[in-house]
């Protein structure tokens, strides 16, 4: 339970040092290269295949056959 009593200085430290890093590392300059630009690929305009089911819905009566 004593961490119970201390969780706002555990709290303040842990801001305290949040602060002090981000203060720290902001004056460091990036000298990461830059990314390479990215290749974007284009597939050849070509017809979709299309299908189209055309057939009739089974009854009751057929789909308890099928099921047996």
């Amino acid at each position: 339970m004593n961490i119970a009593k201390n969780m706002e200085a555990i709290f303040i430290a842990a801001v305290a040092l949040a602060s002090v890093a981000s203060f720290a590392t902001a004056a460091v300059p990036v000298t990461a290269p830059a990314a390479p630009a990215a290749v974007v690929a284009k597939a050849p305009a070509a017809a979709m295949p299309v299908v189209t089911i055309t057939a009739k819905r089974l009854s009751a009566a057929e789909k308890a056959a099928l099921a047996n």
